[in-house]
């Protein structure tokens, strides 16, 4: 949150003081020891990324300095510090970070004093170092002299490269999420009707995923850019709004539905009730003409017959002319040129009413989407990792 981290280590620096020699009686004294620092000539170096510090003094302050015969002075002290640490959020938690701890000189210019590292090992790490959400991959050792107004100034520093311990906030925070998104989901398998568990359903979860978000951005620092955790969030939270959306929807297309439903009842029954007074007028009409039209229809019929054939089945060609054979050729034509039915359209012709369509199109569009952002999201950021850390 702070953008910071805390270090407790034991420091030792070896200088070269020749005022300092002494007569070690042919090695019986290996060295001398003191224990004010103020009695002997030390470098002001200083950490310069340092925020607080403090040295230790239980039981006995821990400090020594020890003087060798030949004049070397090796000081060590036990201290804890509070050191900046500026970091890239960009890829959190999927992320990397670099903090380094800067020591200089703050009055001696390098023409009076230099600091270098020691030959081997300079750095010394604890072997049961643990970390609760980070591992320490390397260090590295560097020199970071500095030019002022003033002079140049001797400088070391060591950078400490730290990765994210991604298995906490898989288990913290993107199954927790995905959990979310799935639950909403289920409002898609709900009846229509059921307006009140829909509803609780999809606020349930859209408030649970706010609140999610919310405690995310609260243990991180409020930067400028857009960190991977704020991409992850926000496409969930965008799924949950969407399937309460969604249950809007088909509850305007349901009482759509069934206002149209109605009206084409009110259709029907005016459309019975005028069939219903033109059968009653045309039986009082047939009534009177019956007689009367069956008598000249058999007259007429019967001059025709004796006219033009001996025989009524006669009437009928047994050979197809020209104009029947293309009228053939256009219906076989016609049959051939229909289109082929739609699998989409005939597997929604099953589902009749809009509503119960939108949700049957939400149960496969919604996880398919979502498991497309999945595919995007970590092949984007995974590969990003991999581009940092080569």
């Amino acid at each position: 949150m702070e953008q910071e981290y805390s270090v407790q280590l034991t420091f030792r620096e070896q200088w070269m003081d020749e005022r300092l020699k002494f007569n070690d009686f042919h090695g019986k004294l290996k060295y001398l020891t003191l224990t004010e620092a103020n009695r002997v000539w030390m470098p002001d170096l200083f950490f310069s990324n340092e925020k607080e510090g403090h040295t230790h003094n239980i039981i006995m302050p821990n400090v020594y300095i020890r003087i060798f015969p030949y004049g070397s002075v090796l000081y060590s002290i036990r201290i804890s510090l509070t050191l900046s640490c500026p970091m890239n959020l960009k890829l959190y938690p999927l992320d990397r970070q670099i903090c380094s701890l800067r020591m200089a000189s703050y009055g001696w210019t390098t023409d009076d004093l230099v600091f270098l590292w020691k030959d081997g090992d300079p750095v010394q790490v604890v072997k049961n170092l643990h970390l609760p959400r980070f591992t320490l991959e390397k260090f590295l050792t560097d020199y970071c002299n500095s030019k002022t107004n003033t002079g140049e100034y001797s400088c070391l520093k060591v950078d400490l490269l730290f990765k994210r311990e991604f298995s906490y906030y898989l288990i913290q925070i993107y199954i927790p999420c995905c959990m979310l998104v799935i639950v909403s989901w289920v409002s898609f398998w709900l009846d229509q009707g059921a307006v009140p568990a829909r509803v609780s359903l999809g606020v349930t979860t859209l408030l649970t995923m706010a609140t999610q978000t919310s405690g995310i951005n609260a243990s991180l620092p409020p930067v400028s850019y857009t960190k991977a955790i704020d991409v992850w969030t926000g496409v969930c939270l965008t799924f949950v709004f969407g399937a309460l959306l969604e249950f809007a929807l088909v509850n305007y297309a349901s009482r759509s539905d069934m206002h149209r439903e109605n009206m084409k009842k009110q259709r029907r029954q005016v459309e019975l009730e005028h069939a219903q007074s033109l059968d009653g007028a045309s039986d009082m009409i047939d009534t009177d003409s019956n007689a009367t039209f069956a008598m000249v229809r058999n007259r007429s019929l019967h001059n025709h017959i004796d006219a033009n054939n001996p025989s009524p089945l006669l009437q009928k060609p047994l050979v197809r002319g020209p104009g029947d054979s293309m009228r053939l050729e256009k219906a076989h034509c016609e049959v051939h040129m229909q289109p082929r039915p739609n699998c989409c359209r005939s597997w929604l012709s099953k589902f009749p009413t809009r509503s119960k369509r939108i949700d049957v199109i939400s149960r496969i569009t919604f996880p398919l989407v979502f498991a497309l952002f999945n595919v995007i999201y970590w092949s984007t950021y995974l590969f990003r990792e991999e581009a940092e850390e080569s």
